[in-house]
């Protein structure tokens, strides 16, 4: 049953993600910096409050835990989070730059090959095994985002930018879990505030004062990031890194699903091709999820029958 807690936590976080256009879009005349500096900044107050105040007794028991471990094993965790953070820190500044100054488009195809990279990097980093039906639905995804790619070569190099940074992300944390996932997160966005820091007054724009920033920023923090980034992390405790990634597709097929109803963008058959197979792609990567437990009450049954 907690197998199946792995798998909703990963897709609860790329469905919410799936929105993230509908907050980002309505402040797109700020400056992408000025909504990584005030989203990190926030992040973290809000992150270091809940710790502080509610997980006091988890922190001790982290610390005590990490305090406990060899030499070796503390510097492989120090490097992985401060390392995760600087990768964390690069795929929102892109990402943002990418929605707010590119095109909606450009982000949706981001997250398109990030699945695809994630699946790679963690077969050649990780060596995480894929059998033939998950590297037949890795081939249908690279087929899904060629398709969708033609006429938009200019959109290319910021989508694999944004894809690879997430999917190295994805990758470097599957193998830090020895510690509080969101403790982990709490400490990534304060090293990030802290690298970040020293250029806020140089790069910085004037203070906003409009609400809808504020309110736009209170969702891109709390809904958009802490969340959704919480259950991520969580997922890659029970689940390989090619698994979460595969699962990351739910995430465009929304941003296409709102481009359709909600922002009535026109749909072109290539693009209903590509997103079909997409669809086909993730039922095929968790073919054994989806239907091997009925596969095995089959068996159950037939044995029960032929006695």
């Amino acid at each position: 049953m907690k197998k199946y807690n792995y798998y909703l936590a990963a897709f609860t976080a790329f469905f919410i993600w799936g929105f993230f256009s509908l907050a980002l879009k309505p402040i797109a005349s700020y400056p992408s910096l000025d909504i990584l500096f005030y989203r990190v900044f926030f992040s973290v107050v809000t992150l270091t409050a809940i710790n502080l105040i509610f997980r006091r007794k988890n922190i001790k028991k982290n610390w005590a835990d990490f305090s406990a471990m060899p030499k070796e094993k503390k510097q492989k965790i120090t490097l992985l989070t401060l390392v995760g953070g600087i990768i964390l820190a690069s795929n929102w500044l892109i990402f943002i730059y990418v929605i707010n100054h590119v095109n909606v488009k450009a982000g949706s195809l981001a997250y398109l090959i990030c699945p695809i990279l994630t699946t790679v990097f963690a077969f050649f980093l990780l060596k995480e095994k894929l059998n033939k039906w998950k590297w037949i639905a890795v081939c249908i995804s690279t087929i899904s985002c060629i398709l969708l790619s033609l006429n938009h070569f200019q959109d290319i190099l910021y989508s694999l930018l944004v894809a690879s940074t997430y999917a190295l992300y994805l990758v470097s944390q599957r193998k830090n879990s020895e510690i509080d996932k969101f403790l982990i997160l709490n400490i990534q966005l304060l090293f990030i505030a802290l690298l970040i820091l020293p250029f806020y007054p140089a790069y910085s724009g004037a203070v906003p004062t409009e609400p809808v920033f504020y309110v736009c920023l209170f969702c891109i923090v709390v809904l958009f990031t802490i969340i959704p980034l919480f259950l991520n992390l969580y997922a890659l405790k029970g689940l390989d890194s090619s698994t979460v990634g595969i699962l990351m597709y739910t995430n465009p097929i929304i941003n296409f699903t709102l481009a359709v109803f909600y922002f009535k963008e026109e749909v072109s058959v290539l693009q209903m091709i590509s997103y079909s197979l997409i669809l086909i792609s993730i039922v095929i990567f968790n073919k054994k999820l989806l239907f091997g437990k009925k596969n095995k009450s089959k068996a159950i049954f037939e044995d029960s029958k032929s006695k």
